[in-house]
Formats: C-alpha cells, sequence, structure tokens
C-alpha cells in the first residue's frame, strides 16, 4: 500500500527479494497539470509495469472496502506513505497483520511530513523506522531503524528520495528477520509531531535569522514552497545561502531589504542582524531561474523591501 514516488522502491525490493505480491492498494488517480487530466500515480505506473493487481478504493472506510482487502487472502501487509490512516480492522486482517515504513527515527516526527519538518526544525540527522501498525499514529512497536546525517545544502526532495532507497533496504531487512525480531515499543514522552503542511506555512517571515529561512526553504520543498511578495507579486525562493561575517552592515537596513542586487548577488536583510543571498527563484507567471538571470530581466534595486 502506497502512493507517491517514495513508495517505489520499497515494492521492487519486495519483488527482488521474491515475495509473492497478491494486490498493490493506492489513491485514486489525481487531477494535474494545465488541463487538469487524470494523471497516473507513481506506484500504480509501476505496478502496472509489472502485471501487478492494482486497486483504488475512493474510501477505505467502508465494509466493501474491507471485504475486498480480506479477499487478498496475504500474509501481511507492507504500507510505504499510502497517505490514509488504516481502520484497525485492516491491520488485523492478515495474520502478520501490517508493518509500516516511516521516514524519520520513531517516536520523533509522528505523522504526515516527517522529512520535512526534520529539515524545517534545522535537524543534523534523521532515519527510516519499520514499525508493526496498530490504531494510533505511527506509535506501532519498532521493528528496526537506521540513521543518517541530514546534509545542510540536501532539500526535502533529495533527502526523501535518499531516505526512500533506504527505507526499502531496512524492509527487506525486517521481512527477513520479522519472526526473529522483539518489537520494541516506543516512548510516548519522546514523541514529536509533524503535521500537514498548508501553504501558509511557506511564508517568508523576514524576522527569522537568516539559518532559520535557509531551512525552510529546504525543507518546505515541494509543498507549500517558500515565498515572499515582490511588486505585488508573489516571488517563490527555491535556494539561498547565509551571507557569513560583517560583509554588510545589516543592523542599518530593515528586515526584508534589499542589501545588493548587483551580478548574481541579491541579498536580503534578516532578522538578528543577518543576511541571506537568494540564489534561485521564481517570480509569478514566469520559470525558476538563478540570480543573475532574476536581475538581468527584473529591475531590483538596493533599499526595496521584499513582503
Amino acid at each position: 500500500m502506497g502512493t507517491p514516488l517514495a513508495a517505489v522502491p520499497s515494492l521492487e525490493n519486495l519483488l527482488s527479494d521474491a515475495h509473492e505480491i497478491a494486490a498493490v492498494w493506492t489513491q485514486p488517480d489525481r487531477p494535474a497539470g494545465r488541463g487538469n487530466r487524470l494523471k497516473m500515480l507513481p506506484i500504480k505506473e509501476f505496478a502496472l509495469e509489472k502485471s501487478l493487481a492494482v486497486y483504488q478504493p475512493a474510501k477505505i472506510k467502508t465494509a466493501e472496502s474491507l471485504e475486498l482487502f480480506k479477499s487478498h487472502k496475504a500474509d501481511i501487509a507492507v504500507v510505504v506513505a499510502y497517505g490514509r490512516i488504516l481502520p484497525e480492522t485492516f491491520l488485523q486482517a492478515f495474520p502478520k497483520g501490517a508493518i509500516n515504513v516511516h521516514f524519520s527515527l520513531l517516536p520523533k516526527y509522528r505523522g504526515a511530513a516527517p522529512v520535512n519538518w526534520a529539515i524545517v526544525n534545522g535537524e543534523e540527522k534523521t532515519g527510516i523506522t519499520t514499525m508493526k501498525m496498530d490504531a494510533g499514529l505511527d506509535t506501532g512497536d519498532i521493528l528496526l531503524q537506521s540513521e543518517t546525517k541530514i546534509d545542510q545544502e540536501e532539500n526535502a526532495i533529495d533527502l526523501m528520495a535518499r531516505l526512500s532507497f533506504e527505507g526499502a533496504n531496512l524492509l527487506s531487512k525486517s521481512l527477513k528477520k520479522l519472526d526473529k525480531i522483539t518489537p520494541q515499543k516506543q516512548n510516548d514522552e519522546k514523541a514529536s509531531y509533524a503535521p500537514v503542511l498548508v501553504k501558509e506555512e511557506g511564508r517568508i517571515n523576514w524576522q527569522s535569522r537568516a539559518g532559520t529561512i535557509k531551512n525552510h526553504v529546504r525543507g518546505f520543498q515541494p509543498f507549500p514552497t517558500s515565498f515572499t511578495t515582490f511588486q505585488n507579486k508573489k516571488l517563490t525562493v527555491w535556494k539561498v545561502a547565509e551571507v557569513k561575517g560583517s560583509m554588510f552592515e545589516v543592523q542599518s537596513f530593515e528586515v526584508g531589504e534589499v542589501l545588493q542586487a548587483k551580478g548574481d548577488q541579491l541579498i536580503v536583510a534578516c532578522g538578528s542582524e543577518t543576511a541571506l543571498q537568494l540564489m534561485e527563484i521564481q517570480i509569478e507567471g514566469k520559470r525558476r531561474m538563478n540570480a543573475r538571470d532574476f536581475l538581468n530581466g527584473i529591475n531590483i534595486q538596493s533599499g526595496v523591501k521584499l513582503g
């Protein structure tokens, strides 16, 4: 059971490990692009290429969905970013229950967006957890964990891609040793949460330190992205760098004010007398581009305020 591209390596590993896949469940196809046409989800596309049976129930909390689920007569359900909370009846449908690949070191960052929030909060490490699923939100007993460092230039898209392969490998190990692993209960007192991201969280607060804004830019990808405004247009910020040292007398500027706009240097004053270099940006209605190309096409003067 999975939906996004991050779930594909796990399914690929299940096939490589010679498991028999009774069925693949994913969410219904979604409209995408300017034409709003239905787009096939990554896990469905891969499953059909491998001639696997695919099911996409619009609702799972129904008697019909449960009966369909039970009809597969599987030994175990494997869940990787399916995107829906499974009823307890689903978790108890098969002899070995359900196992989940979660993209954090539980009990830290339970919830929908663990990779994004780990970066936003400036974590230096994260990892993968395989767990036996229960009725709670990522509260099941831990099977195995794998830790990894977060590169300081890595955004959530890149980290998610890397973790998807690490998660697939940990899933393989977990299933091979399933009968020998002693599941460990989570310490609820150490739990933290990674809730669903909402659009407004992407709005840049220039009062924050440059390092904090950089983490937001890296973490809020691909959604909601980090954005501000310039000349009443949305300005999406894709890549930034902290300006180190006393290159500018930031204290004499207001936060959000452009310190320099020349060549490939587009630098903005931030809170606590810090500064941020905008390296890749996108003005509303235009393509994403580097600072030099942006400044060649749009006139921004020092002293202009963003946001």
